[in-house]
């Protein structure tokens, strides 16, 4: 029976341990388990968690993993893992797998006598999410739901593996493949392609009416289909072309007399000249027209000759108001082609050749996305999401044992899905809006629309969220049930669309709009651009643009402005000291500072000193080598700029005289002094941390363990993390500031090396023995500083690490140091993190590589 957590007010949770199934496998390759020095850290899209970042202006969010995928490994997807699987059944009863979902999984097979794992793979997420949160889709839905588990195994095969190819594009039956799989592959299209009865259920409408591109996300009408068959819909000439292989282009391009070297330029020569074209006479189509109607018809070819295609008549094409199917062909008629009929021939060549088509149709595409999107807990839109669980799957890793909590209270209901799905959605169309630059009038025009119905919204549920803050969560739990309401999405458009009132120089709507972010504490986005841009408003601008307020009636122009200087100082200094404006702003802010009280006048005893905040400059040193300059190919302009940005190659003086990076011949030189070290950046402390805080990092919270192929807590980047295990975490920095760093590395290496477990940072590949003897190196205070910083804020701490990390066990000494070439600066987070390591007590070199010798070799 399901465990009730108190702070999940009366919803059932599922908790199991989890370890057991895989404790007897072994990684394929050893250096692959938990991903080597560069796959130390998941490539995370800091918007993904709503927090401040190293950027101050807006940037389209590019589709990023989800919190689930962060929390997997780096995994292999090499096609003989896949095999692997599928010549086995993985689905056995240690899965924790309840019985009646393992019967459902096992129910079918392939011809082959195999179980494709990526239908169990989506059957998975499907039933698991039907079984612990079915409150979340309605009646209609559920239909759907149904008719999937009557299809048969080879139809849901088809469905899956299209689900995992561009689920938005047309496909070509004839070059689908899957004929080892499928054994009647005509029939698993129909069975996907045929109308299914719906009944009619009153719709749960959405909290906001916030307008979406996406209108066919919903179930319409009184029936649907899982798959879409050739339709007027594709009788585009741009559509249809695009699904002509290339030799099928240069037959069609013959005859039209276009010519082109490859695929692209074809297509676009074709496309050029039938709009350029006043007929196609010259091609022999004929256009008759009489009193009654309005005949196309053409010698060469007709539709009644296209096998998969039918008409009313064999030699003629009425216009018919809407196209209808026949015995699974589709008619078509003079209106399919709309008023070009230019187009005519070449649309019904290209359908004489391509054959019958298939694409998933779009309502149960996206009602598929959605129940995934529920069983990952996803935060940002993928259209692949299903590829991590199999990938999770097929690999054979082991991962830590904790105990798994599914709540179902993540989305309350399913009017607050919808509310997050539609949000979601609404993000990527602004991100799309706004690729096309803020300076286009219609972009200007589109985002202040958006934002004028977001708003009101955002305010109502910011409020609502408030509420549940002070009386409903417990131990901040709110903080990550936070990243799963549409409030945190309407906040990051929002902070977009202030973008545009600075464009359109409507300052004081800006200035209202960004202090009313910033004195909401929920949903914490770029807090630090916002105090950047707020107080830069409040010293140029608002005295100009006349923003009054009871406090400024009846003041001079010259007072006005003195006015706003000290709001805009307060501002900055109210920046300093909130906890969530990243440090990564603090030194613009005291700069804003400095200049505001010399520029009204403030007593020099009142005025701020930042000399003790300054950060601290590393010691220089200069390390000399051979450098090899590559003659390159003359490859224009821009292979001048990429060539420009590449790395410098080296000479190895110390170890044979082969080529190397500059990282590479610099650690050379340090070893030569004595020192051991790595070219790990971040590497070593984050498989520190993930030894010394393991026991920490799967210790038992709500709602963070989703599945049982997890790395790390679903929190662990966001600032939920910290403070829900505050008294833990400050006990284990006691502990290794007294010294305890050995025993903690030790323990964890016995226990799990041998499974070589997969923990989020951890990379195998680093020697025990190396460890110890860094761990005996580091100060206890200092390992304990570092480790305080990365427990606070892990997310903004994954880059930036000096590139080198070098110990020397006679003098019991570590050291950090960062490697320049020429022309290399320090970025604003390699500073940052020199600043940390320094203050620590930690000694930072900054390694500036100087070529005594040039050689040169041709590319």
């Amino acid at each position: 029976m399901a465990a009730i957590d108190e702070r999940d007010n009366g919803y059932p949770v599922k908790r199991r341990k989890t370890g057991e199934q895989v404790e007897t496998l072994k990684p394929e390759t050893p250096s692959a388990t938990c991903g080597g020095f560069e796959n130390s850290r998941p490539d995370l899209d800091l918007d993904t968690f709503g927090t401040d970042t190293d950027a101050a202006e807006s940037k389209p969010d590019t589709d990023g993993p989800t919190e689930l995928e962060s929390a997997l490994p780096h995994l292999d997807q090499g096609k003989d893992a896949i095999v692997d699987y599928e010549a086995i059944q993985l689905f056995e009863k240690d899965l924790n797998i309840s019985k009646d979902l393992e019967d459902n999984l096992n129910s079918q097979k392939l011809p082959s006598g195999r179980r494709s794992i990526y239908v169990d793979a989506f059957n998975l997420a499907l039933e698991t999410v039907l079984d612990e949160e079915s409150h979340l889709f309605d009646e209609r839905e559920g239909k759907v739901f149904d008719e999937w588990r009557g299809l048969s195994y080879e139809a849901q095969y088809l469905y899956v593996r299209l689900f995992l190819r561009k689920t938005s594009a047309w496909h070509r039956t004839s070059k689908l493949g899957y004929h080892s799989d499928i054994s009647d592959i005509s029939a698993a299209i129909g069975s996907l392609q045929s109308s299914r009865p719906l009944s009619r259920v009153s719709e749960a409408g959405l909290i906001t009416d916030v307008k979406i591109e996406d209108s066919d996300s919903q179930l319409e009408g009184n029936s649907f289909t899982f798959a879409d068959a050739l339709t007027e819909d594709t009788t585009t000439l741009e559509e249809v072309s695009s699904l002509l292989s290339l030799d099928e282009l240069k037959s069609i391009g013959k005859e039209a007399r276009v010519r082109g070297k490859n695929k692209t330029e074809l297509l676009s020569a074709l496309r050029r000249m039938s709009r350029a074209q006043s007929g196609l006479g010259s091609v022999g189509l004929k256009i008759l027209k009489s009193k009654s109607n309005l005949e196309i018809v053409s010698p060469e070819i007709r539709i009644s000759d296209i096998p998969h295609i039918s008409a009313g008549n064999s030699d003629v094409v009425h216009q018919d108001e809407n196209a209808t199917r026949s015995n699974g062909n589709v008619k078509l008629s003079d209106q399919t082609f709309g008023e070009n009929n230019r187009d005519r021939h070449f649309i019904l060549r290209i359908l004489g050749n391509i054959g019958s088509c298939i694409r998933l149709s779009s309502s149960t595409l996206k009602l598929f996305e959605r129940v995934h999107m529920v069983y990952y807990r996803s935060t940002k839109w993928t259209d692949k999401s299903l590829t991590t669980i199999i990938l999770a799957r097929i690999q054979k890793r082991n991962f830590p044992n904790y105990l798994i909590c599914r709540s179902a209270n993540i989305f309350p209901s399913r009017a607050m899905l919808l509310e997050f799905e539609a949000s979601i959605r609404l993000q990527h169309q602004v991100d799309s809006v706004l690729e096309n630059g803020l300076q286009d009038n219609q972009v200007q025009e589109e985002m202040l629309s958006i934002f004028e119905e977001v708003y009101p919204k955002w305010q109502a549920l910011v409020a609502d969220e408030q509420h549940k803050e002070e009386r409903v969560y417990e131990s901040g739990e709110g903080a990550y049930l936070r990243l799963f309401s549409p409030c945190s999405v309407y906040t990051r458009i929002i902070f977009k669309a202030t973008l545009v009132f600075g464009r359109l120089k409507m300052y004081e709507r800006e200035h209202s709009v960004l202090t009313e972010l910033l004195e909401q504490r929920l949903f914490t986005y770029r807090r630090g651009g916002i105090y950047q841009r707020k107080a830069l408003l409040e010293e140029h601008y608002l005295a100009d643009a006349g923003a009054n307020s009871t406090e400024t009636a009846g003041m001079s122009q010259d007072q006005l402005k003195r006015y706003w200087k000290r709001s805009s100082l307060k501002t900055a200094e109210e920046g300093l000291q909130d906890r969530d404006c990243h440090v990564i702003y603090h030194y613009d802010l005291e700069k804003r500072i400095v200049k505001l009280e010399k520029a009204i006048k403030t007593p020099k005893r009142e005025q701020h000193d930042f000399g003790h905040t300054r950060l601290i400059t590393p010691i220089e040193r200069n390390v000399e080598g051979i450098q090899v300059r590559v003659i390159p190919a003359d490859v224009g302009r821009a292979g001048a700029e990429e060539r420009r940005s590449a790395k410098t190659i080296w000479v190895d003086e110390k170890d044979g005289g082969g080529e190397c990076s500059v990282e590479a011949m610099c650690l050379s030189w340090y070893r030569n002094q004595g020192w051991k070290g790595y070219h790990a950046e971040g590497g070593i402390l984050q498989t520190l941390f993930a030894y010394l805080f393991y026991d920490i990092l799967f210790a038992y919270i709500p709602n963070v363990f989703q599945t049982e192929f997890q790395t790390c807590p679903l929190d662990l980047y966001t600032e939920a993390f910290f403070p829900s295990r505050a008294s833990e975490i400050h006990h284990r920095l006691a502990e290794l500031s007294n010294g305890g760093a050995g025993r903690l590395i030790r323990e964890v290496d016995e226990r799990e090396r041998e499974r070589r477990t997969c923990v989020v940072g951890l990379n195998w590949d680093f020697a025990v023995d190396d460890l110890l003897e860094i761990a005996a190196c580091f100060d206890g205070s200092a390992l304990a500083s570092i480790c305080m910083v990365m427990a606070q804020d892990y997310r903004q701490r994954g880059g930036g690490v000096p590139d080198l990390f070098l110990w020397n066990p006679e003098t019991s000494q570590v050291m950090f140091s960062e490697v320049k070439s020429e022309n290399d600066r320090l970025s604003d987070t390699q500073r940052l993190w020199i600043h940390v390591l320094m203050s620590s007590g930690v000694k930072v070199e900054l390694c500036n590589a100087v070529a005594r010798e040039m050689r040169t070799r041709e590319e």
